[in-house]
């Protein structure tokens, strides 16, 4: 029986009568799960449901909104190995990858339910004595989502616990790749006694369904992580229909490797930046940038670090398969451009075949070394594990190079000069700036976004900063 859309507090059908499925990317023969193929209609009433439930959940006191918070987090936590073996089923992740993405949403879910005791406002000083001068914390109204398969249960539920725990209802669309996660957060919601018309998932097209959650009248704010194309299509779409709207896209994240690095670490570092999760991140280091005195060195190391890799099915090796054939048609094509544009191949650079692989979406952990940073693979998004290497003279041409591009999500500097890490801080164009650490891995607690082409540089997400976007501020002045 197909899994179906969460609507109104019942779990229902989609009027059009059809559905898609989804398949293990590590073998493409196994369906996974069929889902409802709904459309403008099944959004729209998912949106009008949580338009009915929207004044009735605000009103409710904050920390019984995070009781039930902390209620689904528990579900989810007891439900945490079977969850990690689905999430490996249909995104391709290892367990171990797959198991701290749970333990991450788990996390959050408590996280929110704990902040929703620190919810109001604030009160400022009056100028005249007989007033009393404070502000008041109120959600937004109804939130519209849309979420990527990469990330397929911690990224809606680090949008969808902020706005249940600031007042809001919502509706939801996930990535057609990989909607079980998101299901799953409904079905402990669910348990954990939501009202009905709070919280609503719709499975289905971004053309029918995500475009209806951008621009139906009762949506008041719009959240969207996924390629910059559509981003930009969501955000206008949002944003000329009058709504609040925050856009987390793509990136083309740097590790500067500089000549005091340990290159050993560093390539460890960029290696777990980069061949983590299949390179299927939008944190994932896509270039390094290594000065030339350790150049050479550099380039072994990290050949070393992809030819260690065990690639195979998630529940027993190092990297999982690609989530998909157009995904892994992108990374071999990048490849070819990569070699056409005259980069040198020196790890990896095919698709892997044979027994353990049979005909799932696996491809080599690969290197490029000796990259121009105009290069097409060295300036486009490769979301698969493709690594660039870059040489360059010194310091100033390494941070100049880091910034050579549209994106600004994730950086990182590999050093042991305490002034050059303080100025790669300072200059680096990122949401996100790291010393001695990989791109990847973020905390739950502190704001997530990006610069330039990465984010719509509206709202930040997480943290504080995710009850920011999905609240707003009234001032009272009190002369009672």
């Amino acid at each position: 029986m197909a899994q179906r859309n969460y609507v109104g507090g019942e779990w229902t059908e989609a009027g059009t009568g059809e559905t898609f499925e989804t398949v293990n990317p590590a073998d493409p023969s196994e369906t996974v799960a069929e889902y409802q193929q709904s459309d403008e209609e099944d959004a729209a009433e998912a949106v009008e449901a949580a338009a009915a439930a929207e004044d009735e959940w605000a009103n409710t006191p904050a920390p019984q909104r995070g009781a039930i918070l902390r209620e689904a987090a528990g579900i989810l936590a007891d439900r945490k190995q079977e969850l990690t073996e689905e999430l490996t089923r249909e995104e391709g992740k290892t367990h171990a990858e797959a198991g701290g993405e749970v333990q991450r949403t788990i996390d959050i879910f408590y996280y929110y339910a704990e902040k929703t005791r620190d919810l109001g406002g604030k009160v400022k000083s009056a100028s005249a004595p007989q007033t009393n001068l404070y502000t008041v914390a109120e959600p937004v109204g109804v939130a519209g989502l849309i979420t990527p398969w990469n990330y397929p249960i911690a990224i809606p539920a680090w949008k969808i616990a902020p706005a249940l725990a600031a007042g809001n209802t919502l509706v939801i669309k996930p990535a057609s790749l990989a909607p079980a996660p998101v299901v799953s957060i409904f079905e402990a919601l669910d348990e954990a006694g939501l009202p009905e018309g709070v919280a609503n998932l719709v499975t289905g097209p971004g053309s029918s369904v995500g475009d209806t959650i951008s621009t139906h009248d009762e949506v008041d704010a719009v959240s969207f992580t996924g390629s910059g194309e559509v981003g930009q299509m969501v955000y206008d779409a949002a944003t000329q229909a009058g709504k609040r709207a925050q856009t987390e896209m793509g990136g083309k994240n740097p590790t500067v490797v500089s000549s005091s690095a340990d290159v050993e670490e560093a390539a460890e570092i960029v290696a777990n930046g980069r061949f983590g999760v299949t390179g299927q991140a939008c944190t994932a280091c896509s270039r390094a940038i290594v000065h030339t005195d350790i150049y050479e060195e550099f380039v072994e190391a990290i050949v070393e670090e992809a030819e260690s890799i065990e690639v195979g099915p998630g529940d027993e090796y190092d990297m999982g398969p690609q989530v998909g054939e157009g995904e892994l048609e992108g990374t071999l094509e990048y490849i070819d451009v990569a070699e056409k544009e005259g980069a040198r191949l020196v790890a990896g650079g095919s698709r892997l075949e044979g027994d353990r692989f049979g005909e799932g979406y696996y491809v080599e952990p690969t290197v490029f070394a000796d990259v121009e940073n105009d290069y097409r693979i060295a300036q486009e998004e490769v979301f698969g594990p493709v690594l660039s290497v870059i040489e360059v003279d010194d310091f100033e041409e390494g941070l100049e190079v880091a910034n050579d591009i549209p994106y600004g999500l994730s950086a990182s500097i590999v050093t042991e000069d305490h002034t050059e890490a303080e100025r790669f801080v300072d200059e680096i164009e990122a949401g996100v700036a790291k010393v001695n650490a990989k791109t990847t891995g973020l905390e739950l607690h502190v704001p997530f976004g990006g610069f330039k082409e990465s984010s719509s540089e509206t709202w930040r997400e997480q943290g504080d900063a995710g009850l920011d976007f999905y609240t707003i501020d009234k001032t009272v002045y009190d002369n009672f």
